[in-house]
């Protein structure tokens, strides 16, 4: 078997932790490929209880699944840790997570340098969580990080931090006026840490490709989204690694030729966390409906989502992008009870039509939506099993998605149950 990509095709959010738990008795492995703990991943499992995942895969809820934190991953290991032993707690099997030697390592002084900068912005900031990913991954390209593998060499561990301290504690006294950091605390206290994850420590590259080899069946799950890619999305207001489906084989160590499907996961109207453009944004009391009914929550930070009708420019865009095969669209049971449900066909920028996404971040940032109408539905849709089970209208509103975004909608949520999901072609 191959690999199987899942991807965000809006701005993160869209239920990326429900289509992996749907696939996970298929699976032998799941891998996350990229980002830290600035996204969250909500499964709830048939008997009502809920998990909100934030560095550790979804697949670690289903037994027997290998699951693995890649090298494109920026771990915290406080939170890595404080994540494992809750899951331990409620009874949940966490030794078939391991975690890459090459994975990068998120110290004290990336949350210390990310909250006074963004503070620092102002009006201009960014929208970061504040949780270090960004000055993290900012190490990482400058070649000055520490790498999961350092914990094993305490020697080298302490080499780097006292090399990165020297900078970055000039930053934190002598700009942002705020206390520096001692070196030999943050060894300590990283070793100290590592005490918890050493022994899960492995070359994930190499146990990947060997599983590949086997046959077996591998998905790799990113976190966030499409809009939200380093090179792809609204950039400023983007994170800083590569949740498309193209870094999936650079963060999980497997070549590309290794993929065959790339699931996309939209939501069945818009939503966005944070700063940046937003064509679709509602302000009114159907932006109010879609939050309240939706339970817009982000996972993580706690913040209100903004939302919006559903964009197909940010869809068609995405499967583009992506090479996306299959679609999974969530929540489309928050738009029961609507008479009309527009759909964003194209932009209007500068007073033309444009039918796909604008090259410039102006452009962009200009953009009015250009909506035509579906007509709704009332009835409740929750038990709905088959795609034959669903209103007219609710099919009608799905086939047109399925037109404008360019790619099989595979399978639609109509609840958060693990079992509230009509598949009407099977990814595995």
């Amino acid at each position: 078997m191959a690999a199987i990509v899942l991807i965000g095709a809006q701005w993160g959010d869209e239920g990326k932790g429900k289509a992996t738990d749907l696939l996970g008795e298929k699976l032998q492995w799941v891998v996350r490929y990229q980002g830290g703990n600035n996204a969250g991943h909500t499964v709830v499992l048939p008997n009502g209880e809920t998990f909100a995942l934030h560095l550790i895969p979804s697949g670690i809820l289903t037994p027997g699944v290998n699951n693995v934190i890649g090298n494109g991953v920026v771990v915290d290991p406080s939170v890595l840790l404080t994540e494992l032993k809750g899951l331990e707690d409620r009874d949940v099997d966490t030794s078939r997570l391991l975690l890459s030697a090459d994975a990068h390592l998120l110290m004290p002084y990336h949350v210390a340098i990310d909250k006074v900068t963004e503070r620092f912005l102002g009006n201009s900031k960014i929208g970061t969580t504040g949780r270090g990913i960004g000055p993290c991954y900012q190490d990482k390209i400058a070649r000055v990080g520490v790498r999961v593998a350092d914990v094993l060499d305490e020697k080298i561990l302490a080499q780097k931090v006292e090399a990165a301290l020297e900078v970055k504690n000039q930053i934190l006294t002598k700009i942002y006026n705020r206390k520096g950091l001692d070196p030999n605390e943050v060894v300590d206290g990283t070793l100290e840490l590592a005490e918890g994850f050493k022994h899960r420590i492995s070359d994930t590259r190499l146990l990947l490709n060997q599983a590949l080899e086997r046959g077996e069946t591998i998905l790799l799950e990113g976190s966030q989204g499409t809009l939200l890619d380093v090179d792809h999305g609204t950039y400023p207001y983007v994170t800083s690694s590569n949740p498309t489906a193209g870094g999936a084989a650079v963060g999980a160590g497997i070549g590309p030729g290794r993929i065959d499907t790339v699931l996309g996961i939209l939501k069945a109207y818009t939503t966005r966390v944070g700063e940046g453009p937003f064509p679709t944004e509602l302000f009114d009391e159907w932006g109010q409906y879609l939050a309240k009914t939706g339970g817009e929550v982000g996972v993580t930070t706690g913040r209100a989502r903004r939302t919006g009708w559903f964009d197909a420019v940010v869809a068609r865009y995405a499967t583009r992008v992506n090479g996306i095969t299959d679609y999974f669209l969530t929540k489309l049971d928050v738009l029961s009870s609507l008479d009309t449900i527009p759909i964003c066909v194209a932009y209007e920028v500068d007073g033309e039509r444009v039918d796909d996404m604008p090259m410039t971040q102006t452009g962009f940032h200009h953009a009015k939506p250009v909506y035509e109408e579906m007509p709704g539905w009332w009835e409740d849709i929750s038990g709905c099993r088959t795609f034959e089970d669903l209103p007219q209208n609710a099919q009608n509103y799905v086939l047109r998605l399925e037109e404008l975004s360019g790619a099989h909608i595979s399978c639609i949520g109509v609840g958060p149950g693990r079992d509230q999901t009509i598949v009407r072609r099977e990814i595995v």
